[in-house]
C-alpha cells in the first residue's frame, strides 16, 4: 500500500511539474513579436494585401510545430457595398486524433481604418491590442503546447476571419455582425463528424499594459462553470489582471456562434481600452509582456484541466 500510494504521489508530482513548466515556458516577449510582426501588415482586413500576409505568417508558425494539423475554410462573402470580400478560418488542431476536444479562438482581422481619430479617420488602425493581442496569445500557446510532453490533449486553436464585420469597421459600423464564427458553427460537421467540443474559450484585446479582466455576462449565461475555473487559475497566476468584477454590459463577440450551437463558449476581452480603441495609437508600446504571460499562462493551466 505504501508502494502505491508512492507512485501515486509521484506521478501527481510529474504532472504538476509539467503543467507548471508549460506555464513557466509561455513567453511573453515571444509573444510581443508576433505582435509587433502582425502590425507590419496593417491593415488586416479581408481584401487587403495586409489579410492575405496574415494568413501566411499564422500557417508558417503552425507548420513549423509538431502534433499539428492545419485546416482552412475559405469563402466569399457579398457585403452591402457589393464587394466581395474572400475569407477564411483557419484551424490548427493540437493532437487531431483526441476524442474530447477544445476550442480556443480568436480573430485576426483588423479594422480597416482609425474611423475613431478626430481628425484623420482615415488613417491605418494598427489594432496591436485589438486584433493581434489574440493572434498572439494563441500562437505561443500553440509553441508551449505542441513542444510539451503532456498528456495529448484535443485543443483546436481557431483564428476567426471577419469578425470585424462586412465593413471592416467592428463597433464603428451600425449594422455590425460578425462573419467567421458563424460561418464555422454553421460547418461544424466539417470538422465534427462526431461530438462537439466540449467546451470553447473566445480571446480578444488581452495585451493592454493595464489590463483588467471582468467577467462577461453572456459567458455566465452560457458556460458559467468555465467562466468560474478560468478566472480561478487567473486570479492565482495573475491577480493584478483578473478581478471577481462584471463587464457593464454583455458583448456579442465569437462566442455567441458557439453557444448558440451548444458548445459552452465563454469570451475573455479587456474592453476598457480608453482613449486608445480603434485609433492610430492602438500600438504595440500599449501592449505588455508581462499582461501575456499572466493570460497565456493561465490558458495553458486552464486546458491542462480536466
Amino acid at each position: 500500500m505504501k508502494r502505491l500510494f508512492a507512485l501515486v504521489l509521484a506521478g501527481a508530482c510529474l504532472a504538476f511539474t509539467g503543467v507548471r513548466g508549460e506555464a513557466l515556458a509561455w513567453n511573453g516577449e515571444r509573444a510581443m513579436g508576433d505582435i509587433a510582426r502582425l502590425l507590419e501588415f496593417t491593415p488586416r482586413s479581408p481584401g487587403k494585401p495586409g489579410h492575405a500576409e496574415t494568413v501566411r505568417y499564422i500557417e508558417d508558425v503552425a507548420a513549423g510545430l509538431p502534433k499539428l494539423e492545419i485546416r482552412k475554410q475559405s469563402w466569399s462573402f457579398a457585403n452591402d457595398s457589393g464587394e466581395t470580400l474572400p475569407l477564411t478560418n483557419i484551424v490548427v488542431r493540437l493532437n487531431p486524433a483526441a476524442a474530447e476536444r477544445t476550442i480556443v479562438a480568436t480573430h485576426y482581422d483588423s479594422i480597416v481604418r482609425a474611423y475613431r481619430d478626430p481628425k484623420t479617420p482615415f488613417a491605418k488602425m494598427p489594432g496591436a491590442n485589438n486584433s493581434a493581442s489574440g493572434v498572439a496569445l494563441l500562437l505561443e500557446t500553440l509553441r508551449v503546447m505542441a513542444g510539451s510532453t503532456s498528456p495529448d490533449i484535443g485543443v483546436d486553436f481557431v483564428f476567426f476571419d471577419g469578425e470585424e464585420g462586412q465593413n471592416a469597421l467592428g463597433a464603428g459600423d451600425a449594422r455590425w455582425f460578425a462573419l467567421g464564427s458563424p460561418y464555422f458553427a454553421q460547418h461544424l460537421s466539417e470538422i465534427y463528424p462526431g461530438n462537439r467540443p466540449k467546451r470553447a474559450v473566445v480571446f480578444d484585446m488581452v495585451c493592454y499594459r493595464k489590463l483588467k479582466l471582468k467577467q462577461e455576462p453572456m459567458s455566465l449565461a452560457y458556460a458559467p462553470d468555465e467562466v468560474a475555473k478560468f478566472w480561478k487559475i487567473g486570479a492565482r497566476r495573475a491577480p493584478a489582471i483578473f478581478t471577481s468584477k462584471q463587464t457593464r454590459m454583455a458583448i456579442g463577440d465569437d462566442q455567441m456562434a458557439l453557444n448558440q450551437s451548444a458548445i459552452p463558449s465563454f469570451l475573455v476581452i479587456g474592453f476598457e481600452y480608453e482613449p486608445w480603441f480603434n485609433t492610430t495609437k492602438d500600438t504595440l508600446d500599449k501592449c505588455s509582456a508581462e499582461t501575456l504571460s499572466g493570460v497565456g499562462r493561465t490558458l495553458v493551466e486552464y486546458l491542462n484541466t480536466p
